[in-house]
């Protein structure tokens, strides 16, 4: 028996569906509305629609007249666009569709001056506060700093407007004054802030040399678990990448899809930064597509968001590069592919939704169908679950063994036991590598090498010192010269007399020694290293830098200035990180675990879609 709101649904649903319907069979037609013999010179309606009606109801087998009202909201959208393009032509201000929260209608003709003016504009009309909105354009954040003509925003480009919603806590509090509701505005700005300086300081972190087991940072693992070494000039971007991934991943947990779809698209900014054969090392990319494709669906603003398809499309290639074909490369990785069916439920789900939406009533029962076959071999039975928690393994532990055991209770536990040794093992000697990979830097550095050079020469070196060290002998002039660290980045007014004579004891000449000197800025390990390697003389590049340096004076900061500045940026900076690692999830596959419990309505609600406008079509 159905509710009143159930029926109301599926009208809404059969309507759209029928939009879609017919805009493709004006497009394959190429009929064009707004033209006579549709449109008269007065911009009413023709006669000619309902000839066009009532071909279109005896293709699709329904109401004529239901037809004909589609139709015609068709053909009064083209003319208000055509009457905006003119307007445009006219006086330069270009209209912005706006898509609003579901609560709000749309609107449009906003003037295209700078991003501030429409963001505030946005606000003002529709009584948003604005710290509580995000705009998206071009599936982009709008940046406030540039104009629209910079973010490529143009005439009738469509805008879809996030609203922040605030915890209940928030909401009572904002009851209360308006002083207390400005100061909730500026905390959830300051948060947003603090997120991002979380991140960037978990980056950096990854960057740097610090004890894994004092501090905190990103790492980045395959499927078993274990590190990927990933090119230095890529590690930055792929860390904010995922760190944004998951936070965005915390948001949707809470259902909170209007903040996380700002946290995906920064996420996917950055990824876009790294190259292909990265992307297709890990499974990130393809999931963090399905996770902003969710968002636009549940935010129910799947019609203005034309990229669905191509998130998809490209969701489904990564798996297939990620896992290989069939999944060969994911069973002989992991054994089996029984938990990372969930992400494929999940991506045959929201492609039969955008077909659904886009008028392929076929292709979207298809989908549907496999989503809801997929649902039937990963559904729990969940007197199995509380058999393993009775052993002690946790829900998630459970659900993801029993996925990956085709739900075989004993198999699961064996499973999960197995998993968690192999862990223990990977972390153990994923720690000792670090701690080789970080004694081995401290050698190099011992050894008058940067950091930030001896990290470049490891990362060549597959982590081997002996070859490190032969890589920064050869190329001195790269390692040295192109060094940025700040420990290693001052100037001697010029070489001491004592560090010269200590280079002539060796056998260098006293000029090629000094000059030495002054190149490597007084290191003496350095200058010999590089003079033997060389056969007793500078390379010449070298030989022009020894010329061109000049001494600089060195100074060094005041100890007793800016210490409590200093002890107060690292609080916040401390507790800045500490919000970051409060949401990135314990257990390596979390994002494979899920109860199914919202796909399960869904597939049921659209496939009733689709059985209503089959039902439909045999009635007329």
């Amino acid at each position: 028996m159905k509710t009143n709101g159930g029926r109301r649904r599926i009208r809404m649903a059969q309507k759209k569906y029928l939009q879609a319907k017919l805009t493709q069979f004006l497009r394959e037609d190429r009929i064009q509305l707004w033209k006579p013999p549709y449109t008269d010179e007065n911009k009413e309606v023709g006669l000619a629609l309902k000839d066009l009606a009532k071909k279109y109801s005896v293709k699709l087998e329904c109401c004529e007249n239901e037809v004909e009202k589609i139709i015609e909201e068709i053909r009064c959208k083209a003319i208000e666009r055509g009457t905006g393009n003119e307007n445009y032509k006219k006086t330069g201000i270009a209209t912005i569709e706006v898509f609003l929260p579901p609560r709000l209608k749309k609107v449009s003709n906003f003037p295209k001056f700078f991003s501030l003016v429409l963001f505030y504009r946005i606000a003002e009309t529709f009584g948003f506060q604005e710290n509580y909105i995000k705009i998206v354009i071009n599936k982009k954040q709008l940046q406030l700093g540039k104009t629209l003509e910079e973010q490529g925003v143009t005439h009738n480009v469509k805008a879809m407007v996030l609203e922040l919603k605030q915890s209940e806590e928030d909401v009572r509090k904002n009851f209360q004054v308006e002083e207390e509701e400005q100061n909730e505005a500026e905390l959830k700005e300051k948060q947003i802030q603090r997120t991002k300086r979380g991140l960037e300081i978990l980056a950096e972190r990854a960057e740097m040399v610090v004890d894994p087991e004092t501090t905190p940072y990103l790492d980045i693992a395959n499927q078993t678990g274990r590190s990927i070494r990933i090119p230095p000039s890529e590690r930055k971007a792929l860390m904010l990448a995922m760190g944004y991934h998951e936070k965005g991943r915390a948001f949707l947990k809470r259902k909170e899809y209007g903040v996380a779809l700002p946290c995906l698209l920064d996420a996917d900014k950055y990824f876009c930064q790294c190259c292909r054969e990265l992307l297709d090392t890990v499974d990130n990319y393809a999931v963090l597509q399905l996770d902003i494709v969710w968002c636009y669906f549940r935010l129910e603003q799947l019609e203005c968001l034309d990229d669905a398809e191509r998130k998809l499309n490209l969701a489904q290639k990564c798996f297939k590069n990620c896992y290989g074909e069939n999944h060969q490369r994911l069973v002989h990785i992991k054994g089996n592919c029984g938990k990372e069916k969930v992400l494929f439920l999940r991506l045959y789900l929201l492609q039969g939704i955008r077909n659904y939406h886009s008028g392929n009533g076929e292709e979207a029962c298809e989908y549907l169908n496999k989503a809801r076959q997929l649902f039937k071999e990963l559904y729990i039975d969940p007197s199995k679950v509380h058999n393993l928690l009775q052993l002690g393994f946790t829900a998630q532990e459970a659900r993801l063994g029993l996925r990956a055991c085709d739900g075989n209770v004993d198999h699961a536990a064996t499973h999960i036991t197995n998993r968690r040794e192999e862990l223990v093992q990977i972390r153990k000697e994923e720690k000792e590598k670090k701690r080789r990979h970080l004694e081995n830097i401290n050698s190099l550095k011992g050894m008058g090498y940067s950091t930030h050079a001896a990290k470049q020469a490891l990362h060549q070196a597959s982590g081997n010192l002996d070859v490190a060290l032969k890589i920064l002998l050869s190329n001195p002039h790269v390692w040295w010269l192109n060094d940025s660290d700040p420990e290693t980045n001052s100037h001697q007014e010029s070489p001491s007399q004592e560090s010269v004579d200590q280079l002539v004891y060796m056998g260098f000449d006293a000029v090629v020694a000094r000059a030495a000197l002054r190149v490597f800025r007084g290191n003496v390990q350095l200058a010999a290293q590089t003079l033997a390697h060389n056969g007793g003389s500078l390379p010449p590049d070298l030989q022009l830098s020894a010329e061109d340096s000049s001494p600089t004076p060195s100074t060094s900061p005041s100890d007793s200035a800016g210490t409590s500045s200093a002890s107060t940026d690292e609080d916040m900076e401390t507790e800045a990180v500490n919000e970051i690692l409060e949401d990135i999830p314990e257990h390596e596959e979390d994002y494979l675990d899920s109860t199914l419990e919202d796909e399960e309505i869904i597939i049921a609600e659209y496939l009733s879609y689709v059985e209503n406008i089959k039902s439909a079509t045999k009635k007329n």
